[in-house]
């Protein structure tokens, strides 16, 4: 069967419906016809179902089409996966099934596929039914195809699946959902005015009471390194700024606050905010540096004695970050190796972001 190209678009008749449209949801109909977005028809000229299209072979309209419409070629590459692994599929462009609004006869022919509407999201390019579904139904991942050298900017990635063409053409998957999925459960009373000094990068509380580390999990004892007889709790000053606040030691907030800065700059504020509002949400950050992550958490801390796993590590950035696939597949790929989930906080002026990025296998 040939087709031919009009415009942004691709024209198949005869039974073209039939075969392409009804039985494998490919295009959109109109009566014994089908109109085809470039990646549909391209993927079925590869497949030989289509001989032709307007004269031109596999590699021709290929190659026209690359021309024609930006990052073609990777979204042609993850269109042929998802066929492969046995979805439904349409391009996220207006009129097609799936999509936010029907057109009437006249074509978009904007690049990224005609791209205009993005089935609900303006960033997607391809709609993955749920499996099962033909086009038209639930759709299960709204997907934005990007190079791994492309950037992302971080507030603009929730409720996003993302799939990264490498440079060999491999296609890896990440789903980004907006907030943490934090389950804070962790309950403890502070105690007040504790003695103690504020020390270089570091805070020393003298003969704290016990539960500040065993059921509040702040700090880290020096008691019990090389059998010192010392009672005393090291605190960062994240935490040290986090307990002055609430009055639970005898330190002057902003004077921890302003050695934080000095020492880490404005991004001392950014992460003392997320601390802060993790704890009001009884969650218990530690440090998650040797995880290269700023915190890692835990939902339910009872007793330091009896530590779960932590369940996520936190990378504090700004709510303008830019990501890099390659940096974001890096978290998220050391989290998972850890047995974490990875989530990035996005610190504004006056509130706060949760992105969670997890690997995906469609």
């Amino acid at each position: 069967m040939n087709a031919t190209l009009d415009g942004g678009v691709v024209r198949a008749s005869g039974d073209a419906r039939q075969r392409f449209h009804d039985a494998r949801g490919y295009g959109r109909a109109s009566g014994p016809d089908v109109t085809l977005a470039r990646v549909e028809a391209a993927h079925l000229l590869y497949r030989g179902d289509l001989d032709s299209i307007s004269g031109m072979d596999f590699r021709a309209f290929f190659r026209d089409s690359v021309a024609s419409e930006d990052a073609f070629a990777a979204r042609f590459l993850v269109y042929a996966d998802l066929r492969e692994r046995g979805f439904y599929l349409a391009p996220a462009r207006e009129g097609w099934p799936g999509s936010d609004r029907e057109r009437g006869d006249g074509e978009d022919t904007a690049g990224r596929d005609g791209n205009a509407s993005g089935g609900g999201g303006s960033d997607a390019d391809i709609l993955v039914f749920e499996r099962g579904e033909k086009p038209g139904g639930p759709v299960d991942h709204r997907v934005r195809v990007l190079g791994e050298r492309e950037e992302l900017a971080a507030a603009a990635l929730a409720g996003q699946t993302l799939a990264v063409v490498d440079e060999e053409s491999e296609v890896s998957y990440f789903a980004c959902a907006t907030g943490g999925g934090f389950d804070g459960r962790t309950e403890y009373d502070l105690p007040a005015a504790i003695d103690a000094d504020l020390l270089d990068d570091r805070v020393v509380c003298w003969s704290p009471p016990g539960d500040l580390y065993e059921s509040a999990f702040y700090g880290q004892p020096i008691s019990g390194r090389d059998d010192a007889d010392v009672d005393a709790l090291q605190l960062s000053l994240v935490e040290a700024a986090d307990l002055a606040a609430r009055g639970a030691v005898e330190l002057d907030a902003d004077e921890v606050i302003e050695r934080g800065r000095a020492v880490e700059g404005e991004r001392f504020d950014r992460r003392l905010s997320v601390y802060r509002e993790l704890r009001d949400r009884g969650v218990v950050p530690k440090t998650g540096y040797k995880f290269g992550a700023d915190f890692r958490t835990y939902d339910a801390v009872e007793t330091v004695a009896e530590l779960p796993h932590s369940e996520r590590l936190v990378r504090v950035v700004q709510p303008d970050h830019r990501f890099h696939p390659r940096e974001l597949a890096l978290d998220v790929r050391l989290a998972g190796g850890v047995r974490k989930r990875m989530v990035f906080a996005l610190a504004g002026d006056d509130s706060n972001d949760y992105l969670t990025v997890d690997r995906l296998t469609p």
